[in-house]
């Protein structure tokens, strides 16, 4: 049974900060927030495109805050995806941790929402206080437990290489969102984008964002820590739409259109190389036998694993399937 999400996007609707790191215009691609009315025209467009059997699909409300929304309009958004049960399972939404209260979990819970992805960033408040994210950790550890009470699904989101942030930080902030025990995770390497206060704190040197190999190494222990307590990770860094593509729009910071991949890569890349530093004598060709679901991921993002073992190594990489 294969998953799916329609997205719509409603862009810093609902939302009453504006963390130091956030353009959700540009992340989205949107200049003008979506309206019930546009948000069905665009669930019934990509229902038309999926297949019609074997399939699970949620309406995904994201973008904003949606549970900041006025009731009203939260119920009118409900009521738009529900009109199109059965042919959808279940929605979807993000919102921020302290803006769960009694009420919207009830509304949620009438409308059958499935998931509530949270925005905890950081289990740092040092860190959430730098990035103007205007709640502690302890909110969010309080908004995953009343929201379970719900018997809603809980998803949470969080980011490395925030503004006042290290690679210790986040880490620990991997460790106690695993402690909470989310049924997904999305973690988000920063990007310093145009038009943020971030960009200016960037461009008078106060902040130094993550390289992209720093990155990678940050995602590749956060990600082996959570299938480790089998939490899925089930996005690796920003969407790259149009809107983040364009000349000027990123300013700084590890962006890449496969991170995901490069992440993933780059796991598999330490396992081999651990197998050829245990041999005596290396060999002129490494040959190894995957599923065919896992050879790009072993032979690496165009090639880079193949390419690293050879330069380091004189390693030729073979792979079977």
């Amino acid at each position: 049974m294969r998953k799916y999400h329609i997205p719509i996007f409603i862009p810093h609707e609902g939302c009453p900060n504006d963390c130091i790191f956030c353009n959700q215009r540009k992340i989205c691609g949107l200049t003008t927030s979506v309206t019930p009315a546009e948000a069905k025209k665009l669930i019934a467009e990509q229902l038309s495109y999926l297949p019609q059997k074997e399939r699970e699909v949620e309406v995904a409300f994201f973008g904003g805050s949606f549970t900041g929304l006025p009731l009203k309009l939260q119920e009118a958004f409900y009521r738009v995806a529900d009109g199109f049960r059965p042919r959808i399972d279940g929605i979807r939404l993000s919102t921020r941790p302290d803006y769960i209260d009694a009420t919207t979990l009830a509304l949620a819970r009438q409308w059958g929402v499935t998931t509530i992805e949270l925005g905890v960033q950081s289990a740092v408040d040092e860190v959430l206080i730098k990035n103007r994210r205007g709640h502690t950790f302890a909110q969010s550890v309080a908004a995953v437990q009343e929201i379970r009470k719900a018997g809603i699904g809980v998803g949470v989101q969080m980011m490395t290489g925030m503004y006042g942030s290290d690679k210790e930080k986040d880490l620990y902030t991997a460790q106690k969102v695993a402690s909470l025990h989310p049924d997904c995770v999305r973690v988000y390497p920063v990007l310093v984008l145009k038009d943020t206060a971030l960009a200016d704190i960037y461009q008078q040197g106060e902040y130094q964002p993550q390289t992209l190999e720093d990155a990678i190494e940050t995602a590749k222990e956060i990600l082996q820590m959570f299938e480790k307590k089998q939490i899925p990770v089930i996005r690796l860094g920003l969407h790259i739409g149009e809107e983040l593509r364009q000349e000027g729009a990123v300013l700084a910071g590890p962006f890449h259109p496969a991170l995901g991949e490069l992440v993933e890569s780059r796991i598999r890349r330490d396992r081999l190389e651990e197998t050829l530093t245990q041999m005596e004598e290396l060999p002129k060709e490494l040959v190894v036998q995957v599923p065919l679901g896992e050879v790009s991921k072993t032979i690496g993002h165009k090639r880079c694993n193949a390419i690293y073992l050879k330069e380091k190594y004189g390693v030729t990489l073979k792979i079977r399937a």
